[in-house]
């Protein structure tokens, strides 16, 4: 490895607007002098005025006479700021929620859709947020923006609607490599709504009613074969048997009584009571002879 390469934490540090190696110089340590001194003639009132409170989830960047103090910002607790010559910012790291507003979009296949999200972001870093960006919070709400609009308008509408989860993280991915010299962890991103034009959803609508139909005439196709298949089977194993058939119709016959409670009329065939008792239809045709 080359020696006189930096390293990639040298290069963030000399990439933040503020921080230098170089000290105060002459002046300024007799100003930093007549501060302290300020500070000590006008003691106890000045010790209120220099002493500020920040809470857990904030952190507070200070500039001594121009300059960042340190490259860590200080904080929770209380923190000394001299008077004159130190200026502090608070900065929260609480997790912010940005409102993507439903941004219009063209489609690879040219189809005009609104699309909105939203973005869940927080600063890791004080020094980085305060130093290398005017105003990191707008600067974050324009990227969400302008990456949310690169990004749909490589997709085409179906895998806009089918891929909802994998478009959010190439979209945190992209901006939290772009945010990461301002200080900002993208922690999550999610695409609320897709709207779609009225007359496309109609047609939308018309195609999967019509896909629904076909695959319904199919189905009840398949159930007619399958039914059609049964049907044959149940055909042979009654052919094997006469009295199978008759005591089919006779159980038919008792589920309809079953289920509604009527008389019910119908002719009853002889031929049906041959192998019952012995009776033959051919017996009732013959009429005996009287002399």
């Amino acid at each position: 490895m080359d020696p006189g390469a930096s390293s990639p934490e040298k290069l963030d540090k000399e990439n933040l607007v503020g921080i230098s190696s170089k000290r105060l110089g002459v002046c300024g340590w007799i100003l930093f002098s007549l501060s302290v001194l300020l500070m000590i003639i006008t003691f106890p009132i000045s010790i209120w005025m220099c002493l500020k409170i920040i809470k857990e989830y904030e952190r507070a960047v200070v500039f001594r006479l121009g300059r960042i103090q340190a490259d860590k910002a200080r904080g929770p607790g209380l923190i000394l700021v001299l008077p004159c010559i130190d200026v502090f910012v608070k900065v929260d790291l609480r997790t912010v929620t940005c409102n993507i507003p439903p941004q219009e979009i063209l489609t690879r296949d040219s189809v005009t859709t609104q699309v909105d999200g939203v973005v869940y972001y927080r600063i890791h870093s004080a020094v980085s947020a305060v130093a290398n960006v005017n105003d990191v919070h707008q600067a974050t709400f324009l990227l969400a923006q302008t990456t949310l609009r690169n990004v749909l308008g490589t997709q085409t509408l179906s895998q806009i609607l089918a891929g909802r989860e994998e478009i959010a993280h190439s979209i945190q991915t992209l901006l939290d490599d772009a945010t990461e010299l301002w200080g900002i962890r993208v922690a999550r991103v999610e695409i609320k709504d897709v709207r779609i034009p009225m007359q496309l959803q109609r047609s939308m609508a018309a195609e999967a009613e019509a896909t629904r139909e076909a695959r319904a005439r199919v189905l009840a196709a398949e159930g007619e074969m399958n039914a059609s298949k049964s049907l044959k089977s149940a055909s042979l194993v009654l052919a094997e048997s006469p009295i199978a058939l008759q005591l089919r119709y006779l159980q038919t016959l008792t589920t309809v009584a079953t289920e509604k409670n009527s008389t019910i009329v119908f002719p009853l065939p002889m031929n049906i009571l041959e192998g019952i008792g012995g009776v033959s239809y051919n017996d009732h045709k013959k009429v005996p002879d009287r002399a």
